[in-house]
This record gives C-alpha cells, sequence and structure tokens, in this order.
C-alpha cells in the first residue's frame, strides 16, 4: 500500500474537487464537484450497463457548452461505463487526471455496525464491505465494483466510502435490535440498520438551519419519499429510529416495495401458494408497493388517476399516506417534543397532495399546513405550515452527492490539516 498528501497535486496545484460516484447493479451516477464553493462542474449517468441499449448522459456545468450529451450502444460493464464517463470529463477540461482532483467518494449501502463515518478505502475495508454482501446482495455488489474500477483508474487518489447506514448506528440497542433469539440475531447480523442515511443526516441537519437553530437543539422527523421512502426520528442531531430495517424492506410504503407486512404472509405464500423464497423476494420488493396496489409508482400519473375517478390509484393512495401518518404518530412518540417534519426526495419534494394528506387531521400534534406554501413550487428549503403552529412542517430538498462529497473531502482535509498522509492503494482483484 502506497500513501499520498493531497493538499497539492502532482503539478503543485491544490487539489479541492471530488468525484462522487453512485455505482449500481446496472448503473452509475457520478457528480464532480469544486469544494471552494461545493459548486457542480459535470453531472452524469450512465445506465442500462451491459445492454444494447445502454445509454450514458452527461451535462458540463461550467463554460458555455450546458447542453447535455447523449451516448447510446453497448456499454459492457462498470469499468467501461466509468472509462466512458472519463472521456466526457475529459472532453470538458475536466478529466480524472486532473491534478486538481483530491478524491473520489463512494456511495456504499450498507457498512454494517463497523462503518459509523466515512472511511477510506484499504485492502481491509473492502474486504469488510464485501463480507456484508449477504446482508445487502442487491447493493454492495455494485458499490465493490465502482470502488475498484475507480482505484484501476486513479490508483494514486483516496477512495472514501459514505455508508448509507452510518447516520443510523446511533440508534439504541432497544431500538436496533429484533426481538428474536439473540444468538442466532448475532450469528447472522440480523439487526435494523436503516438506510438513506446520507439523505437524513443532510436534510435534518438542514432543517435546523432553515429554523435558525443548531441540529443540538432540534428533534425532527424525516420523511425520504421517493421510488425507495424512509422516515427518522432524529434527536439534536443523531438519529433515534428509523423505519428501513436488516433490508430496504422494512418500514414506509414505498415505489415496487410493501413496507411493513406480517413476517408470516412469507409462510403462508410459500406453503399455500407454492412461490419459492426467489419468488418471494420479487413479489415483495419489486412487485409490491404502489405498483402492486395499482400498477404505478409514479406519483403523478396515480394522481391524475385519482382526478380521473380511478379507484384503485385511490386506494393506493391511501394506503400509502395512512402509512406516513403512523411513522409520524410514533416518532412523535419517540421523540417527545417535535420541532419539525420535514419532507425530502423526489415525491416528498414535489407532491403537494401527498404533504397536505399526510398532515391532515394531525392537529393535536401541532402540525398545521399553510395551502398557499404547500402549493408553491422551488427547490429550496422552505417552511410550509404557519407561523402559528406548533410544530414547523418543512421541505427540504435533499442532496445526498454534495453530502458525500463534503464528508469526503473534510475526511482528506482532515488527515492534511494532521500531517498525515492519506493511505491509497490497489485492491488486487
Amino acid at each position: 500500500m502506497t500513501t499520498t498528501p493531497t493538499k497539492e497535486g502532482s503539478a503543485g496545484v491544490q487539489a479541492r474537487r471530488v468525484l462522487v460516484l453512485n455505482s449500481g447493479s446496472s448503473s452509475v451516477k457520478y457528480q464532480l464537484l469544486d469544494m471552494n464553493d461545493r459548486s457542480r462542474l459535470a453531472i452524469g449517468l450512465v445506465e442500462r450497463i451491459g445492454e444494447e441499449s445502454s445509454r450514458l448522459l452527461h451535462t458540463p456545468l461550467t463554460g458555455g457548452d450546458t447542453e447535455t450529451r447523449e451516448r447510446t450502444g453497448r456499454i459492457a460493464d462498470h469499468a467501461a461505463a466509468l472509462k466512458a464517463a472519463a472521456e466526457e470529463l475529459a472532453a470538458d477540461g475536466l478529466g480524472l487526471d486532473s491534478p486538481e482532483l483530491a478524491a473520489i467518494g463512494h456511495r456504499v449501502v450498507h457498512g454494517g455496525l463497523r462503518f459509523t463515518e466515512p472511511t477510506v478505502v484499504t485492502d481491509e475495508v473492502l474486504t469488510e464491505i464485501e463480507r456484508l454482501v449477504p446482508v445487502a446482495p442487491l447493493h454492495n455488489p455494485a458499490n465493490i465494483t465502482g470502488i475498484r474500477t475507480a482505484q484501476a483508474l486513479r490508483p494514486d487518489l483516496p477512495q472514501v466510502a459514505v455508508f448509507d447506514t452510518a447516520f443510523h448506528t446511533t440508534m439504541p440497542e432497544h431500538v436496533a435490535r429484533y426481538a428474536i433469539d439473540v444468538e442466532t440475531a448475532d450469528a447472522h447480523r440480523i439487526r435494523r440498520y436503516g438506510f438513506h442515511g446520507t439523505s437524513h443526516a443532510y436534510v435534518s441537519r438542514k432543517a435546523a438551519e432553515l429554523l435558525g437553530r443548531s441540529p443540538e437543539e432540534v428533534n425532527v422527523i424525516v420523511l425520504h419519499l421517493g421510488n425507495g421512502a424512509s422516515a427518522s426520528a432524529v434527536a439534536a442531531g443523531r438519529c433515534v429510529e428509523t423505519s428501513m430495517g436488516l433490508t430496504p424492506l422494512e418500514g414506509l410504503v414505498m415505489g415496487t416495495r410493501s413496507g411493513d407486512i406480517d413476517p408470516a404472509v412469507t409462510f403462508h405464500l410459500k406453503r399455500v401458494a407454492g412461490m419459492s423464497t426467489d419468488e418471494i423476494d420479487v413479489l415483495l420488493n419489486k412487485k409490491s408497493g404502489l405498483v402492486g396496489l395499482c400498477g404505478d409508482n409514479d406519483m403523478r400519473e396515480i394522481r391524475r388517476r385519482i382526478d380521473d375517478g380511478d379507484e384503485r390509484a385511490a386506494l393506493a393512495f391511501d394506503i400509502y399516506v395512512h402509512r406516513l401518518k403512523k411513522y409520524i404518530g410514533a416518532y412523535s412518540a419517540v421523540l417527545g417534543r417535535v420541532d419539525a417534519v420535514v419532507f425530502t426526495a423526489g415525491v416528498g419534494e414535489n407532491s403537494a397532495p401527498v404533504r397536505e394528506a399526510a398532515i391532515a387531521g394531525l392537529e393535536e400534534l401541532g402540525l398545521v399546513l399553510d395551502a398557499g406554501l404547500n402549493a408553491v413550487r422551488s427547490g429550496e428549503p422552505r417552511l410550509i405550515s404557519p407561523n402559528y403552529a406548533r410544530v414547523a412542517v418543512a421541505v427540504v430538498p435533499t442532496d445526498e452527492e454534495l453530502e458525500i462529497a463534503d464528508q469526503t473531502f473534510a475526511l482528506v482535509g482532515q488527515a492534511e490539516s494532521t500531517g498525515q498522509p492519506v493511505p491509497v492503494g490497489q485492491v488486487d482483484n
């Protein structure tokens, strides 16, 4: 293993750029940020990796030409995807060989109990991420592939893993434990880990700023509502409860996931319907939620169908909102005092009807919406409750990529400030 300082690049240029990579099973999202002002220099997406219909979308955000460029045709694997992205960045003068690049930050879904903060990837760290594959079989393998590919392209740069589970490791043991045999649970790492932690950390902190207070002074319920959806209870800046569990299946109704369900349903489907474990897995993760209820997982389309009198869409919406209300009520009890309920992610930021329905009837909890404020569309953090409301209701756009970049750069900078070189190295394949 080698080490390198990150304060200056090889040409004496101060390295203050961070590339953020989010590697999925068949896609790679990337953003290049300048940490001088935390601005984005370029964003991109490579999707349908391994298919004939692979596509790369790249948007430079500096200079005169900021139009999205598109590349189509088969991109064989993640290595080819990242190399293609690197070519697009180089075409804008932002190549990965730039001495201004300080580090590459990676979203890693599952960090277990060991990784409670951003971590520079070493051989040992990557081995531990691999050991967690059984509890994150859909996500960690793709994250590992992204890390290995980035290491091959820039073996001299620190690679930093930022874990979705890290923010939730502050949950008390009585919250994180399932009520099953302790020895069995420990042997197989069965406990509640939670996910979307990078978003919950960012949004809860921004909510405190919106209220003009420090995170340590407020208790916040965060509702991250996208195709995947999760809730968290954050007390004084620390997560004390979250809706997702061992996997991202537990909790709220989602686009294609069922959320909370009686575990005996799985036994029933196996015994009575003759379904295999894999078939039940697909049913609950990919054919349930809003898709299973009404055939759509786009909230805009569901609302259009409701307006046209579609009863299945209306029922799906009601089930979705009912689950939200349950979690708002439960987390109000967990926190004792709630200063704000905050909506974020695609649905949370953009669907006024969801926000209205989720808060309706909760006046006794101090929750009230201002209809006019709720109807406003904006990309800025904002309050949507009236001034007299006991509990603030807010919309805070999430920014997981910026949070990953901030955490990555802070870790690299911390090593610099102590005079310690940041470990880097190539993991053997």
